[in-house]
């Protein structure tokens, strides 16, 4: 069952005509999937791409091999490149990328700590990027990333539709 969050975003997106897209790495479908459980998402969500693992973003995204070893898969830099990258497969209104340190086992240090979630949006050609930290378990940290993701599109969806 969808968050309140997503299930709020998710009318907002229907209210306001406007189509989603994601990219997701270390959300790994968790977040469409969340979107897709509300009852309007077949009006706004057109789908999701997955690359947890590195080569997917470099063989099917086309982030350089060496971006991801100067930076890390996990990082606001291949984060960017993903979701800039998401437009070859999606004609939509937002793009959202996401990835990050859900578990240890990768490119964890102490300035980037598990928990640690890179967002970045595309909302009608708009960019914004997050780094977010979050506490708890996988599926814990999964969790509270995409109520975010789901905060941060609801603000800026408004932000923007107040600002024309």
């Amino acid at each position: 069952m969808p968050s309140v969050l997503v299930e709020q975003c998710t009318q907002l997106l229907v209210e306001q005509k406007l189509k989603i897209a994601f990219v997701e790495s270390a959300t790994a479908g968790r977040l469409a999937a969340e979107f897709s459980l509300t009852q309007q998402a077949g009006q706004c969500l057109l789908g999701s791409l997955v690359c947890y693992d590195a080569c997917i973003k470099q063989n099917l995204l086309k982030v350089p091999k060496a971006l991801i070893d100067q930076f890390s898969p996990e990082s606001a830099e291949v984060t960017q490149l993903i979701t800039q990258n998401l437009k070859q497969f999606f004609d939509t209104d937002i793009r959202v990328g996401v990835t990050g340190l859900a578990s240890s086992g990768g490119s964890e240090t102490p300035q980037k700590p598990v928990g640690t979630m890179f967002f970045h949006m595309i909302i009608r050609e708009q960019v914004y990027t997050h780094r977010e930290v979050f506490q708890g378990d996988p599926e814990e940290i999964v969790l509270q990333a995409i109520d975010r993701i789901a905060q941060l599109i609801m603000q800026y969806v408004n932000q923007q539709s107040t600002n024309k």
